[in-house]
């Protein structure tokens, strides 16, 4: 089965840092081209990266008619734009989270796909990560009893205002950037959509985004509650919570590549712990997994790990829990 050629739009740091030398030890893709507004960017990253071409603007890649697929790790409110662009330039599209900054927008997203006939998808690379597939198994297969609660936690801390995470304009904000992952994992977790949601947010007065941010989620089996903060000490967790026993993970985003991951599962018969049974799983990289993963869907017609209807599914979600944090009620996340 061939490589599909990928081209990267702009370098950013989670493109370059993360994604592209994950992805040149994919299987069925290899990076083929990067571009940025700035030329002389572009040829850096792709000497430092030892990336075939180099492209002066984002238009210039898409009409490159020897690459396939665009990974589009842009700025939020760059996501559905230049996507679409993308899309009617006959490129399938891998896009980062958060898919867009709407419902709206995620909606225009799919008419593009629709129209043009190309796969698109959303970069939530927890999605194919072992770790959660076994989690998802588990909790399916009656190992933690019946289902009754998640709790999430994500955190870091970033004061700089002219980091594009602490630009409203930019779509950026605790909820869009980082706690759109526990939304999407109690999603995969319960299998269900949450009915109603309630927030709260906190707004720094400076940068105009959400610097804190806690959320109720309210599913048919159960709820999920988290908390995501920009301006906090760094942190992730995750706990699932069943009648019969709990799933512990030890780093449930930002799995480290290279390393041993890490579930727990104990069943609360001792306090200390002392019963608690953990499962590993071999040295993975996440972003090659996604990689790969997207490029079988392109080459076998298949949906992509995270097809848009999930997206959109999100970020209702999403927009709900905005919604809450104003109305001081509860908000229903139809869409």
């Amino acid at each position: 089965m061939r490589k599909l050629r990928w081209g990267v739009l702009g370098v950013a740091k989670i493109a370059t840092a993360k994604v592209i030398p994950a992805m040149q030890a994919c299987e069925y893709a290899e990076i083929a081209a990067i571009a940025s507004r700035d030329r002389a960017r572009a040829e850096s990253a792709a000497r430092e990266l030892s990336i075939p071409k180099a492209y002066g603007s984002y238009e210039a890649l898409l009409a490159d008619r020897e690459i396939d697929v665009i990974y589009n790790p842009l700025p939020n409110h760059l996501h559905v734009p230049w996507s679409i662009r993308a899309a009617d330039a006959g490129k399938h599209v891998l896009c980062e989270k958060p898919i867009g900054m709407s419902v709206r927008e995620t909606r225009e997203l799919i008419a593009a796909r629709d129209h043009t006939g190309v796969t698109i998808g959303e970069a939530f690379m927890v999605q194919v990560h072992p770790q959660w597939e076994r989690a998802v198994e588990l909790v399916r297969g009656g190992r933690i009893g019946v289902l009754r609660a998640m709790i999430g936690r994500f955190g870091y801390f970033n004061p700089n205002p002219e980091n594009i995470r602490n630009i409203p304009e930019y779509g950026g904000g605790g909820l869009m950037d980082i706690g759109c992952y526990p939304i999407k994992t109690s999603r995969m977790i319960f299998g269900e959509e949450p009915r109603r949601v309630s927030g709260v947010m906190y707004r720094d007065p400076a940068l105009g985004t959400d610097t804190l941010t806690s959320a109720v989620l309210e599913y048919p089996s159960g709820q999920c509650i988290f908390t995501c903060s920009t301006q906090i000490v760094p942190n992730q967790g995750v706990q699932i919570l069943g009648t019969k026993a709990r799933i512990d993970f030890e780093i449930p985003f930002n799995a480290v590549p290279g390393r041993v991951s890490k579930i727990r599962i104990d069943d609360g018969s001792d306090i200390t712990g002392a019963n608690i049974q953990t499962e590993e799983f071999a040295p993975c990289d996440q972003y090659t997994l996604q990689g790969d993963r997207f490029s079988r869907a392109v080459l076998d017609q298949t949906p992509p790990p995270v097809p848009l209807e999930d997206s959109l599914r999100n970020m209702a979600v999403i927009e709900a829990i905005v919604r809450a944090s104003k109305s001081d009620r509860w908000e229903e996340t139809a869409i």
